[in-house]
């Protein structure tokens, strides 16, 4: 069982990251709301000041679902 002063900081900083990146939760929110599958493509671009943008992709596999699965039981 986690600590309790652990879960609310983890709370806290979650709810910061949403009050500071509302239309990328909401993104997440809709792309997750029905759930992934296998043979999805992720793809993620990063692009930090003054550098060209880095861009990389995966096809989700079915051991990737096992393992958000296993991730989120553990969340509980």
């Amino acid at each position: 069982m986690m600590n309790p002063s652990a879960i609310m900081k983890m709370m806290n900083a979650k709810n910061k990251f949403t009050e500071n990146h509302p239309k990328f939760v909401a993104f997440l929110n809709a792309v997750f709301s029905n759930g992934i599958t296998e043979g999805t493509v992720i793809e993620i671009t990063v692009t930090k000041p003054g550098q060209e943008p880095i861009t990389t992709n995966m096809k989700v596999k079915q051991s990737d679902l096992d393992l958000m699965q296993e991730l989120q039981e553990l969340a509980k």
